[in-house]
């Protein structure tokens, strides 16, 4: 399957993660759940990364919003070309939502600045609370369909380091400011929910990368009172999504009209039909909310989840009141897939070297 050069990527099969156990949480989260939670979200510029800030918003926590586009940055010099979006935007729609929105301009793959921002939140907030692990600006360097041997080398490796580097250094330097809180999250963003290819080896890296790197902060932290997990949301209605499409937030169904091919494109998933079954980046963000919320979350820790399952599980909505199921009808329309159930997962723990050294975390 071909994903979006275009686009973020979004055909996400369906290989989803198991629900272990009923949510003890409300159907309905309370609006203020997260009063009083430090949040810092690295990329929190446009697409998941915002809509998961403004739902931490909502949810009456403080957001740290991060990334490198920044009303501050020359005209023209943008970090992503042709994209309007700021971290200064962001913030203030997460506190226009009713949290406390902060923007700060960092470069995550650089040690130095995250350490600096890191050392900020200790100053006036002496803590951290949820870290979202967000960070991504490979759209522009991934070539879908292509073969390893025939991509650009130079950008394959930069991605490598903008969204696997970047968040290991931001869990690095954070981790230990959670380390005193009564309970702590990470959210390691991904696409998809399990390990099939996803059609380029770099980018297939990339995904596959931290959804292993929540579950190896995982065991590190299991006697801990931090959770580390990975999530994915559907179809993503992004910024860039809805301008590939041609329509707004606002009038996003209009796509259907607006596209006489009603297939995939060669190197994309963007079939109108399949468009129709998206979710704003709202959603995952309130997944985001309810995962955090949850005061037994940590049976979820190490293992991968998805935005539409979650839904069902904990009863949040999308921002028109529905739930969007990309599982359902990707299961439908281009067929079945295996799922990560529990046996899957009981292949990853105990490790040999647990056995060996069981105190080692």
């Amino acid at each position: 399957m071909k994903y979006p050069r275009t686009l973020p990527p979004s055909l996400h099969l369906i290989l989803c993660a198991p629900v272990t156990r009923k949510a003890q949480v409300p159907k309905r989260i309370p609006k203020k759940v997260l009063r009083g939670k430090i949040a810092l979200v690295a990329g929190a510029t446009r697409g998941a990364g915002r809509g998961i800030a403004i739902a931490l918003g909502e949810a009456g926590a403080t957001v740290y919003c991060t990334g490198r586009s920044s009303r501050k940055y020359p005209r023209g010099r943008r970090p992503t070309p042709g994209r309007p979006e700021t971290i200064e935007e962001t913030a203030e729609l997460v506190t226009a939502a009713g949290g406390l929105g902060i923007a700060t301009r960092v470069d995550h793959t650089k040690p130095a600045e995250v350490e600096k921002l890191i050392a900020t939140i200790k100053r006036r907030d002496q803590g951290l609370d949820i870290l979202v692990n967000d960070v991504w600006g490979g759209d522009a360097l991934t070539e879908f369909g292509k073969t390893f041997w025939t991509v650009n080398l130079k950008n394959g490796l930069r991605m490598l380091k903008q969204a696997i580097h970047s968040h290991i250094i931001t869990a690095h330097y954070a981790v230990p400011l959670m380390l005193g809180r009564r309970r702590g999250i990470i959210f390691e963003i991904t696409d998809g929910d399990a390990f099939y290819y996803r059609g380029n080896l770099f980018y297939d890296l990339v995904k596959i990368s931290v959804i292993r790197l929540a579950f190896a902060m995982s065991r590190e932290l299991r006697k801990r009172n931090i959770v580390s997990l990975a999530l994915t949301p559907g179809f993503l209605r992004s910024e860039a999504v809805l301008d590939h499409f041609g329509v707004t937030e606002a009038n996003w169904k209009d796509a259907v009209k607006k596209r006489r091919n009603k297939k995939n494109s060669p190197d994309q998933n963007d079939a109108p039909d399949d468009f129709l079954i998206s979710e704003s980046p709202r959603f995952v963000g309130r997944a985001v909310v309810a995962l955090a919320a949850d005061p037994k979350v940590k049976t979820k820790s190490g293992r991968v989840f998805s935005s539409w399952a979650l839904a069902r599980e904990y009863g949040f909505t999308d921002l028109d009141g529905t739930q969007p199921h990309w599982g359902d009808y990707a299961r439908k329309k281009y067929g079945k897939y295996k799922i990560c159930d529990d046996q899957f997962y009981s292949y990853w723990v105990p490790g040999l070297v647990e056995l060996i050294f069981p105190d080692w975390f």
